[in-house]
């Protein structure tokens, strides 16, 4: 069903192989004309597609594929978000707002398109890029080689879709539960030099968000959201291509409502409100651009992309319902544009040697702006020198505009010492001004072998240098707030800083029999100014701080099997995330929270102990016009981190949901292809929270989605 794999450095080394265009020298040097028949510009393309690979491989670290079959047996296949799909690898975690942690970072993924590096946004609650935008899907984990940085906790590489790779189109429109109506259409093709391929849909229901509360409806949840990505690609010669990406998306949000909750403040002498019909909405926007020029010659490939990505998060409060809750209301807006350069490329200096390297240039500009009405100080007349809430609302407005940069160089070589023992080894450069200049030179190594082809061990070291994300950075104004109900408890306000850590990977993988894949992962990291992100009040965006110290350590163990007409895969993992003292953003913190912090160890909000994911899948007639497959997924948690009595004290109880697919051809007559799809989601109706709105940062209660039932019409064309 999916396809686990464990990249290795000794596979990468027998390139000649698998690539001869590699080891092979031109006979001249002059550029040749671009192919014109059809077969060959396939040809190149494809040969283009793997020595892009080969700039940019996966060495030593451990690497997740998951093929399209993979991705049509997860519920919902294509019409799944991203982190849906992301979560059927081992050591992914579900949390609310539909994000991921993956081994014991909250957050720090970083997302390629075809190579490139794309910029974080602000969007929280929509995921930017879809499964549907993908040719291959990977997930790569561990000790990172020196190409990857920034964002370490995994990248998530997409190999984009293509007119060569989907030609023609495929209509289709998927109904369910929650009033869910989510149609998608795509189409691709080629066109002599040239390649083109487009791809877009629409999603509209009722449960934009996790439920607060456990009911089978949420209150005031409905959500409507476009994606849309184009990619246009052409060959110069048969060594030089050209190519463009754009998309973008963009979603509105209704914050769901708790029923019967108690106002917290006196407004203009209103102390009763029904919480059920409070109107808090959120707007998230983005889009982004890359073009690239892609390049090889002799044992020389090279690839040169500029990119640029523009985001926008908006909220709207209640007027009334956010003072009379929150004694706050704000309108709020942070958009966030950044642009940039990124170089790689790889030469093949001897036959046990290859030579990478590249750099990344980027600007990022965020600017936030909110207007905030919030209820004055007044003294207390029954404590005097004590301040309470008045009941008259008074307006603020608070504002800043940051600009960085981040500067990246990296270097690193790939050695074949034996026939079965390869080293990777080399460092990287990261270098960062914003709210403050930071820098760092991180070596990296990773050693393979491969005793025989089914048998490969790795171990590799990581020195990560990973910087707060520039937009998540609370850099808003405390001054403003003084004398009001949003003043904070306290005013330290130290400055987010990079994380530095030193992180040890070790793995095992084996294949004992054609299609069986069995492996084993573990790692350890110990980090300085760990970053960890919070939901702190409203608007609901993720904002920034620092543990002093922590300590990441885990293992996984997974297995998968692919052959005929069965796919099985399942994985069971296992963390442990322990942080002492916040420094930094300490004004999001209670004085007692941070006392007990700056004391002891606790387990971060995130940390859940053991996560497991399984299925299993079977195609009838398969290769036939009525093939069948059905498919079973189960998905298992044993529960995020809630405070009971001192922060993160307690996990939550466990969960596991199971989910079922149908999907059945229909051949009509001239008909290139029809497909029914049913799906089940939590068919056992079991009712699991993913956070209760206690812990350290967390800011809302979420449960995950009540039984649910979908039906999928795809026609090909």
């Amino acid at each position: 069903m999916q396809r686990i794999g464990v990249s290795a450095l000794a596979l990468a080394a027998g390139l000649s192989a698998a690539h001869p265009v590699l080891a092979q020298t031109a006979p001249e040097a002059q550029p040749q004309p671009a192919p014109s028949d059809g077969l060959a510009i396939e040809v190149v393309g494809k040969r283009l597609d793997r020595e892009r690979s080969e700039i940019q491989p996966s060495l030593g670290a451990t690497r997740y594929d998951f093929s399209k079959t993979a991705i049509s047996n997860t519920p919902l296949g294509e019409n799944a978000t991203l982190n849906q799909v992301l979560l059927r690898a081992p050591g992914v975690v579900q949390d609310g707002f539909g994000q991921i942690h993956v081994r014991g970072d909250h957050g720090s993924l970083q997302y390629r398109l075809d190579g490139v590096q794309l910029p974080e946004g602000l969007a929280l609650f929509s995921s930017i890029l879809s499964p549907r935008f993908a040719d291959q899907l990977s997930l790569i984990t561990g000790s990172l080689p020196a190409q990857y940085g920034l964002r370490t906790a995994g990248v998530v590489d997409i190999t984009v879709k293509s007119g060569t790779t989907n030609p023609g189109g495929e209509a289709s429109a998927m109904v369910g539960s929650y009033n869910w109506v989510q149609p998608a259409l795509e189409y691709g093709g080629r066109s002599g030099n040239f390649d083109y391929f487009a791809v877009g849909q629409y999603v509209s229901n009722n449960i934009g968000i996790e439920n607060p509360t456990p009911s089978t409806a949420p209150l005031h949840d409905a959500t409507a959201q476009w994606y849309a990505l184009t990619k246009l690609s052409a060959l110069a010669d048969e060594n030089t291509r050209l190519s463009f990406i754009a998309g973008g998306a963009s979603a509105r949000y209704q914050i769901p409502n708790v029923p019967g909750e108690t106002p917290a403040f006196p407004v203009n002498g209103i102390t009763d409100w029904n919480s059920a019909v409070l109107d808090q909405r959120q707007w998230e926007d983005t889009y982004f651009g890359i073009a690239s020029l892609q390049k090889s010659y002799q044992n020389f490939n090279m690839q040169l992309s500029g990119f640029g990505r523009y985001s926008k998060l908006s909220y709207q409060p209640d007027a009334l319902g956010d003072l009379l809750y929150n004694g706050v209301a704000p309108w709020s807006q942070r958009s966030s544009f950044a642009f940039g350069v990124q170089g790689d490329a790889s030469w093949k200096v001897a036959s046990n040697h290859t030579l990478r390297g590249g750099f990344l240039v980027q600007r990022e500009q965020v600017s936030s702006f909110s207007q905030n009405n919030a209820l004055g100080l007044i003294p207390d007349p029954l404590n005097p020198g004590e301040l309470i809430p008045g009941d008259s609302p008074v307006g603020f407005t608070d504002g800043s505009n940051l600009v960085g940069w981040t500067y990246s160089v990296y270097l690193q070589d790939e050695w074949k010492v034996t026939p079965t023992v390869t080293v990777n080894f080399g460092a990287r450069f990261d270098a960062i001004s914003g709210q403050i200049s930071e820098n760092q030179v991180s070596p990296r190594i990773n050693v393979v072998w491969e005793p025989t082809p089914q048998i490969s061990l790795r171990a590799g070291y990581s020195r990560y240098f990973v910087p707060a994300p520039l937009n998540q950075v609370g850099f808003a104004s405390l001054a403003a707030r003084t004398g009001t109900t949003a003043e904070p408890e306290n005013f330290t306000n130290d400055p987010v800083r990079a994380e530095r850590s030193d992180y040890f990977d070790v793995g095992l993988t084996v294949k004992p029999v054609d299609g069986l894949t069995i492996g084993f992962a573990g790692y350890y990291k110990f980090a300085e100014n760990y970053l960890d992100k919070g939901q702190f009040g409203a608007p609901i965006q993720l904002a920034s701080f620092n543990y002093a110290n922590a300590q990441v350590k885990g293992f996984e163990l997974y297995a998968n099997y692919d052959q005929g007409p069965w796919s099985l895969y399942g994985n069971l993992a296992w963390s442990k995330v322990s942080a002492t003292r916040i420094n930094s953003a300490q004004y999001n913190f209670s004085p007692e929270d941070l006392a007990y912090i700056g004391s002891y160890w606790i387990a971060a909000d995130h940390d859940q102990s053991w996560t497991g994911s399984a299925g299993a899948a079977y195609i009838f007639n398969q290769g036939s016009d009525w093939a069948t497959r059905v498919s079973a997924d189960v998905l298992f948690g044993s529960g995020l981190r809630t405070s009971v009595v001192t922060p993160n004290d307690t996990a939550l109880p466990a969960y596991a949901t199971l989910n079922l697919s149908v999907t059945q051809k229909v051949p009509f007559n001239g008909s290139k292809g029809t497909q029914i799809r049913l799906d089940a989601i939590n068919v056992t109706d079991g009712v699991y929270e993913l956070r209760t709105g206690e812990g350290v940062g967390v800011g809302a209660p979420q449960y995950g989605m009540r039984r649910a039932f979908f039906v999928t019409l795809a026609q090909k064309f």
